[in-house]
C-alpha cells in the first residue's frame, strides 16, 4: 500500500515513546529505547517487502518457504538517524546501509547536504528512510528527493516522532511514501521543534 501515515498503536511502541519524552531519561536508556521502537516499527515496514515462493529441507523433508526477493537497504538521516539503525539490523543484519548527511539551517530552517553515502541498485531495493524527528519536513523531504534521484523507487519512512506540519508538507511533495510513526504531535515551537516532542533528539542519543 502506497502512501499514507501509519500511527502505531502497539503498547510497547507507547510505552517506549513515553520513557524517550521522559526528560530525566539517560542517553544510554534513550539509545536502547529509540533502536528498540525502531525495531518494533521496522517489522511493520518490512511487510512490504517482496518474497518469492522457495523450498528448503528440513531435517524430514522439503518443505515450501517464502524468501526475500529484494535487497533491503536502511538509510540514516545524520546524525539522529543513527540511533534507529542498531534495532533495523538486529531484523536484518544482511541489508545494506547508507548515509543522508544533512543539518538544518537555523535561520531558513531548510536543510543542507553535506554528506551523501547509498549502496547500489536502489532501483531494486526496499529501502527504509530513518529519520528521528519530523518536525518541518525539510530534511525528510530532502533526503527521500535525494534517494529517488538515486534510483530508489520503493522508499518508506520510519519516525520516532511526527508533527502535523512535517506530516503534511511529505505527504504534499512525496504522496507516494507512507509515513510510519510511534505518535503525531500538534505543532512546532519558534525554532521549529516538535511540541511538546522530546527535545533534540541527536543530543540525546549521543549527550552532547
Amino acid at each position: 500500500m502506497k502512501g499514507g501515515l501509519r500511527v502505531s498503536a502497539h503498547p510497547l511502541v507507547q510505552d517506549k515513546l513515553a520513557r524517550l519524552r521522559d526528560k530525566s531519561t539517560s542517553s544510554e536508556s534513550f539509545r536502547r529505547l529509540t533502536a528498540e521502537v525502531a525495531a518494533l516499527i521496522g517489522g511493520e515496514i518490512l511487510r512490504g517487502a517482496r518474497t518469492r515462493a522457495a523450498k528448503v529441507r528440513t531435517p524430514l523433508q522439503s518443505a515450501p518457504a517464502r524468501v526475500l526477493d529484494q535487497p533491503l537497504v536502511f538509510v540514516a538521516v545524520l546524525r539522529a538517524g543513527l540511533g534507529m539503525l542498531p534495532g533495523l539490523l538486529a531484523l536484518a543484519p544482511e541489508a545494506a546501509v547508507g548515509h543522508v548527511g544533512l543539518y538544518r539551517d537555523e535561520e531558513t530552517l531548510r536543510p543542507v547536504r553535506y554528506c551523501l553515502r547509498l549502496p547500489p541498485r536502489l532501483s531494486r531495493s526496499f529501502v527504509v528512510l530513518c529519520d528521528p524527528m519530523l518536525a518541518t519536513g525539510g530534511s525528510a523531504c530532502e533526503a527521500l528527493r535525494v534517494l529517488k534521484e538515486a534510483g530508489a523507487r520503493s522508499v518508506s519512512l520510519l519516525t520516532l516522532l511526527s508533527a502535523r506540519p512535517g506530516v503534511a508538507r511529505v505527504r504534499r511533495e512525496h504522496p507516494d511514501v507512507p509515513i510510519y510513526t510511534a505518535a503525531v504531535d500538534p505543532a512546532l515551537d519558534r525554532r521549529g521543534f516538535i511540541v511538546p516532542g522530546l527535545g533534540d533528539a541527536g543530543d540525546r542519543l549521543f549527550g552532547t
